[in-house]
Parts: structure tokens; C-alpha cells; sequence
């Protein structure tokens, strides 16, 4: 899959682009609003793309039950209303007409036209952004279900979004696609870093911004991140490079109160609002932070922390 360099007012907006799906069954792009609209409409280009946008209205006089049975009509599959109203979670809602179902509702259908395409690949734009995390668990079975049949794209600007679903996650900005690394290793089970080994001296985080050298304490430091080389130190839904490794600062921070949750992620554990199951090898932390923030928590760190916090 290819997308063209695009340049507005002179300014590369999105440079060239390969993306090879074929290796993962669900990849997520992480990028924002106008990316996003520039990534659909290359896509709505191809014929092996079925494209579904946020918020998108098609035959909203029809009820569900109606809308059923006419994609099924089109497809030519035989498929019974009653069951795939129950499995998309409409079956109180067989009756409704789409214009009049909430919004949480119309996500549900929106699924169920993908269920009936005859593309081979499912390009999803932000398909968890109308959901409480109830919802989010149902929609997640229903794209596992969907994704041994079928190669699914989700464009999202949310890390959480991407995580409950995707096997590969890209960052995409000016610079290009960037994947982030999301994966356990064994080399992560086996590591333990002791606090008592610590001899933490450092009081300050020295981060740049373009020309400027910017130094946080350590409370005001959300979470850390590696991603492509690069350490990215968050505060207050901001990022600022820095020259230290993950290493490094791990063991700067650790009597701060700051936690390895992941190979690639640092967090601060008084920033932690809560820990999120997804399956019983997903996992992720919900940050309380001025910019609501989700950050992954290894399978392999999840017992290390939960004894940290006494739980």
C-alpha cells in the first residue's frame, strides 16, 4: 500500500509512504484530523479498500432489521437478521430506525456493513471515539472476529484506541510513518530493577524544544516514551526530546515514583488513574493528566506493579 508525498502551501504535509499489511492483521496509524483525511481519501481510491468514516450517515430511513435484510439481498449471502442483530449488539434496536439511534448504536452498524463487504481490506476511522469502555470490550471481540478474514486499518488520534485492537501501531507525522514498539520480549520478563540499588542524585530532567533547554522535576513529568530512537519526555499532553536512554532515566526516577510499564514506556505511578484489561495479554494505563493520556502496560509487568501498589 503506497500514499503520495502531499505538500500544502509549500510545506510537506505528508511525505511518500509504503505500508505493507499483509504481514499483521490489524494495523493502527496514529496521526491527526487533517492526515487522517488525507490517508482516507488515497485509500478510498483503491478497489481492495472498504472505507468507513467517523460519524458516517448512510440510509438512515432504514431501521436496522430493513438495513439487514437489504445487505444481505446485495451480498447475496444468507444470513439471518435475528442473529446478526444480536451478535452487533442491536437486538433491542432491530426496530429503529438508524436516524434515531445513539451514537454508540451507529458504530455497532457501522460494523455491520463492513461485516458484508467484499473487500478484502477494512479501513476504520476512529472507530472507538463514540464509546464507554463496555462498548469498547464488545467492539474489540467483534474486530477480532473480523480480522481473521479480513486486513483491518484503524486511523485514529488516540494511543488507546489503537492499542485495544492493533498488532503493529505507526505514529504518523511530517517526517513519516514511525512505528512504536508495543511488543513484550523476553528479555522484559526477566529484568527487575531494585530500588534499593538506586542512588538517585539528580533532581532535574533536561529535555530541549527547538534552540531551548528546558529541565522538569520529576512530579511534573507525565510519562516517557521511546519511540524510533527518540526518548520523548510528556508533560501536560506536550513532548520534549531527550538525550538520556529509557535506562537511564529509569534508574534516575525510580524514587520518584516512576514505573518501567513496558519496554518502550516510562510512567509516573501518582499520574496512574487506572489499570485497563483488555484481554488476559492486553493491557494499558489510563493516566490523570491535564490531557487524558493511555500509555501500554506489559502482560510481564503487570504482577511488578500490581505489587508496587499493594493490590
Amino acid at each position: 500500500m503506497q500514499f503520495q508525498p502531499i505538500y500544502e502551501d509549500g510545506e510537506l504535509i505528508m511525505p511518500k509512504l509504503e505500508l505493507d499489511l499483509s504481514a499483521n492483521p490489524s494495523v493502527g496509524i496514529i496521526t491527526d484530523l487533517r492526515r487522517k483525511q488525507l490517508l482516507m481519501e488515497q485509500l478510498s481510491r483503491e478497489s481492495g479498500n472498504y472505507l468507513s468514516w467517523a460519524g458516517q450517515n448512510e440510509y438512515m430511513r432504514l431501521t436496522v432489521e430493513e438495513l439487514i435484510s437489504f445487505l444481505t439481498r446485495m451480498s447475496g449471502r444468507e444470513e439471518r437478521a435475528a442473529v446478526l442483530a444480536d451478535y452487533f449488539a442491536l437486538k433491542e434496536e432491530r426496530k429503529v430506525r438508524l436516524m434515531n439511534l445513539s451514537s454508540s448504536k451507529r458504530v455497532y452498524v457501522t460494523l455491520l456493513r463492513a461485516f458484508f463487504a467484499h473487500q478484502s481490506t477494512l479501513v476504520l476511522e476512529e472507530p472507538y471515539f463514540y464509546l464507554e469502555e463496555q462498548d469498547r470490550r464488545q467492539l474489540k471481540r467483534i474486530l477480532d472476529d473480523l480480522s481473521q478474514q479480513k486486513r483491518i486499518l484503524i486511523l485514529t488520534s488516540n494511543l488507546e484506541d489503537a492499542l485495544i485492537s492493533c498488532d503493529v501501531i505507526y505514529r504518523l507525522s511530517g517526517s513519516g510513518l514511525h512505528q512504536l514498539d508495543i511488543r513484550d520480549s523476553e528479555e522484559e520478563k526477566q529484568e527487575a530493577v531494585k530500588q534499593d540499588e538506586a542512588n538517585i542524585t539528580l533532581q532535574k530532567v533536561s529535555t530541549k524544544r527547538e534552540d531551548k533547554v528546558i529541565l522538569f522535576d520529576p512530579p511534573e513529568i507525565d510519562f516517557i516514551e521511546s519511540v524510533e530512537g527518540s526518548i520523548l519526555v510528556h508533560v501536560g499532553g506536550e513532548h520534549y526530546d531527550c538525550a538520556l536512554t529509557l535506562t537511564q532515566l529509569e534508574a534516575r526516577l525510580l524514587n520518584f515514583g516512576f514505573f518501567r510499564c513496558h519496554r518502550s514506556y516510562i510512567v509516573n505511578l501518582q499520574k496512574v488513574r487506572e489499570i485497563i484489561t483488555w484481554t488476559k495479554n492486553s493491557y494499558s494505563l489510563r493516566l490523570n493528566t491535564g490531557k487524558e493520556a493511555v500509555v501500554p502496560l506489559s502482560r510481564s509487568k503487570l504482577q511488578e506493579l500490581k505489587a508496587l501498589l499493594k493490590l
